[in-house]
This record gives C-alpha cells, sequence and structure tokens, in this order.
C-alpha cells in the first residue's frame, strides 16, 4: 500500500508541473517513426529501384503509391499544424481545422515531386563525377551517404516552402541521426551540390550556398555564438558560399556576413570569420582573432 500511495503522490506532483512548468501545450506531434518512413516511400518515388525496395512504375502502380505518401504526409502536417496551432494559444476545436489543410500541402508537395526529381538528378551526377570511386549513379545513390541526406535536405525544404511546420526540421534530424550530416531544412542550397564522406558536416539555417559546390567531411557552416541567440532569429547568421567553391575536411566557416568567393578552395582545418575573395586558396586560418 505504501508502494502505491508513493506513486500516487508522484504522479499527482508530475501532473501539477505539467501545468506550472509546461513548454509547450500537450497535443501530439508528428510521429519520427512515421515521417522517417514517409520519406522513405517519397525516396522510392524518386529513385525507383534505387531504394531496396521493389516499385511497380507503370501509372496505376505510381499513383497507387502516390495515393498512400498523400494519406499518410498529410496526417504528419496536420499534426505539425496543429501543434503550432496550440502554441499560439488557439482554441483546440478551432486549431483542429488545420488537420484539414495538412491534406492540401501533402498534394502541394507531391506535385512538385518531378522538380525534385530534377534537382536531385544534378545532385547525383555532382557526386558520381567527383568521386573517381564511383562505379556508377545506382551505388551514388544506394550507398552514398551525402546523398541521402541531401536528398532529406530537399524534400524537407520544398516543405518549408510550402509553409509546413515541424516536419521540415523532423526530415533532415533523421537523415542527420542515420548519416551524421545536419542541414537545416531553411538552407539555400543550389544545383549539382555534393558532399563526399559527410560525416559531421553542419549547414546552418540561413546558409547560402551556389551552384557546383563540394564540401567534404567535418565541415562547418556555422552561426557565431551570442549569449542571447534568440535575438538573432529571422536574421542572416550563417555564410554565403558561391558557386564552384571547394571546402576540404574539417573547415569551419562563420557568420552571416561572410561569404566565400566564387572559385575559392578553402583547405582543410581552417577556421574562417572573413570574408575570402573569388577564386582564393586558403590554405591555414586568416583573419583568426
Amino acid at each position: 500500500m505504501a508502494v502505491k500511495r508513493t506513486s500516487s503522490d508522484l504522479a499527482s506532483r508530475l501532473v501539477d508541473s505539467y501545468r506550472s512548468l509546461q513548454v509547450g501545450p500537450l497535443y501530439d506531434l508528428p510521429s519520427q517513426d512515421e515521417v522517417a518512413r514517409v520519406f522513405e516511400n517519397i525516396r522510392d518515388l524518386l529513385y525507383p529501384g534505387l531504394t531496396g525496395h521493389r516499385v511497380k512504375t507503370a501509372p496505376t502502380a505510381v499513383a497507387r503509391k502516390l495515393r498512400g505518401v498523400e494519406g499518410r504526409l498529410a496526417r504528419q502536417i496536420g499534426l505539425g499544424l496543429l501543434h503550432r496551432a496550440s502554441l499560439s494559444g488557439a482554441e483546440k476545436k478551432v486549431a483542429r481545422a488545420d488537420l484539414r489543410l495538412g491534406r492540401d500541402m501533402a498534394r502541394r508537395f507531391l506535385a512538385r515531386l518531378p522538380e525534385l526529381r530534377a534537382q536531385l538528378a544534378k545532385d547525383v551526377m555532382a557526386a558520381y563525377a567527383g568521386d573517381p570511386a564511383a562505379t556508377g549513379t545506382d551505388e551514388v545513390v544506394f550507398c552514398y551517404p551525402g546523398v541521402y541526406a541531401i536528398t532529406a535536405y530537399r524534400v524537407a525544404h520544398a516543405l518549408v516552402e510550402i509553409g509546413v511546420p515541424v516536419v521540415p526540421r523532423m526530415l533532415t534530424e533523421h537523415a542527420h541521426a542515420r548519416t551524421g550530416i545536419d542541414i537545416h531544412p531553411g538552407a539555400i542550397i543550389g544545383q549539382s551540390f555534393f558532399i563526399d564522406h559527410g560525416t559531421g558536416v553542419v549547414i546552418g539555417e540561413t546558409t547560402v550556398i551556389g551552384r557546383r559546390v563540394r564540401l567534404y567531411q567535418g565541415v562547418t557552416l556555422g552561426a557565431l555564438s551570442v549569449p542571447e541567440g534568440q535575438t538573432l532569429r529571422g536574421k542572416k547568421r550563417h555564410p554565403t558560399i558561391e558557386d564552384d567553391v571547394i571546402i576540404y575536411a574539417n573547415a569551419t566557416i562563420l557568420g552571416g556576413d561572410t561569404v566565400i568567393g566564387r572559385g575559392a578552395v578553402v583547405g582543410g582545418n581552417t577556421w574562417i570569420t572573413h570574408s575570402v575573395p573569388a577564386g582564393a586558396r586558403i590554405l591555414s586560418s586568416p583573419h583568426v582573432r
């Protein structure tokens, strides 16, 4: 009986803390497992036959797959919208209208799949062209963690552009956990992007990357730390990398005003907080403070 009373007292104290120390409303968030499953279904549609799952490419079979993805994605988007609405204090009955909006957003996203395939084809070709160890584009899609992370990013970024909350970050964090590559879905990344090896790469939210950029493992495109980080919300905090730049392993480039000029090469283990001119070759850390 004493154990039962102790458990009951503890439960009451916890419930009280939910009310007094609540960090968010008690509404269900999207499911991380379900978001990951939906992403794998989307990969099947983007790379049929190259994901380890059999996918029929007849129009009726693809339409059936699309309908299944639409329903599951709509549910997760709706939960994200519901959660965000509840954070703003919306009544639950009003907030639940956002569950219906989830289906419209899912349809708008799926309509962009042909465009995403065209973007990703250029990324895959950049990986194949840039790595003499690659035996074919099939190997690049099936095996390369950089391509997996870039695919998750491009899917998540398309959802961000539609206005989907929560789910895009869940997608890129799923890829982060699987590959060790952390790309914020809000970053802007041009075509023919290649991450070689990839482990430990970090690309922050306001990073802008041009076309034909190549990164190696351990590269950080980050923000300078300040005591009150929330004061910088919505401001440019991460660097701009122009076209045709190569950044070698473990380089760190920080700051929203930092621009790496077109065609520059940044050597490994460098620390950069100032802009670098076009065509520069940086082999040691310049302007370290």
